[in-house]
């Protein structure tokens, strides 16, 4: 059996855009975890307001992934598919980081697991790397993010660059879905099915 460990935010967690959280079988782990099948065993590490590498002075020092990600993989060990999905929230107005800087985060924690033994028999894990999808128009997170749509288009490109630093796999969830018109950040359900349908045959190639 395989074991996929997805480090993510708030859209990993599986918040709804209309409020709540989504069942286990309608958030994207879920998905990806129903459409495997059997012989992958997949653990769900979302957090809501999680960073890349930077500390949140307002929502907490343990927002950041890089506090969290040593204890995560110590956790869950032998881990043989890391996927991360994060960049949303260092796009916050009170981080006023450049896009190019959020993909240097999230690279920072690729490295991180690449240079770990948390993979089968002391080795490193596979990394897939996913640059979320850009922001629609926002509503009640307009001034929390002020700026941050122009950005949050910019990733999928810094992103793509650093994959290839690092020689890791990379998804662009843009190309696969939309934020909701609801807040301009979260998914809706159908959107969570669509993402998980797809990395499905993403996974299958890379632990082939």
């Amino acid at each position: 059996m395989k074991t996929i460990l997805c480090y993510g935010d708030s859209n990993t967690h599986g918040s709804n855009p209309a409020g709540g959280r989504f069942g286990p079988h309608q958030r994207w782990p879920g998905v990806l975890r129903d459409t495997l099948g059997a012989d992958y065993w997949l653990v769900e590490e979302g957090l809501g307001g999680r960073t890349s590498v930077w500390p949140d002075a307002i929502e907490g020092e343990h927002k950041s992934g890089k506090t969290h990600l040593p204890v995560v993989l110590e956790s869950h060990q032998p881990i043989d598919l890391f996927i991360i999905l994060l960049g949303t929230n260092d796009l916050k107005m009170r981080f006023s980081l450049p896009a190019q800087d959020v993909a240097r985060g999230v690279g920072l924690l690729a490295g991180m697991v690449q240079r770990s033994t948390a993979g089968p028999q002391g080795s490193a894990p596979k990394v897939l790397l996913i640059a979320p999808p850009p922001f629609a128009p926002l509503t009640g997170f307009s001034e929390m993010f002020h700026g941050g749509e122009e950005k949050s288009r910019q990733l999928s490109g810094f992103y793509c660059e650093m994959a290839g630093l690092l020689n890791c796999d990379f998804l662009d969830a843009g190309e696969v879905i939309v934020s909701s018109p609801i807040d301009g950040i979260h998914w809706e359900a159908s959107q969570h099915a669509r993402l998980g349908q797809a990395m499905a045959a993403k996974v299958r190639a890379i632990l082939a």
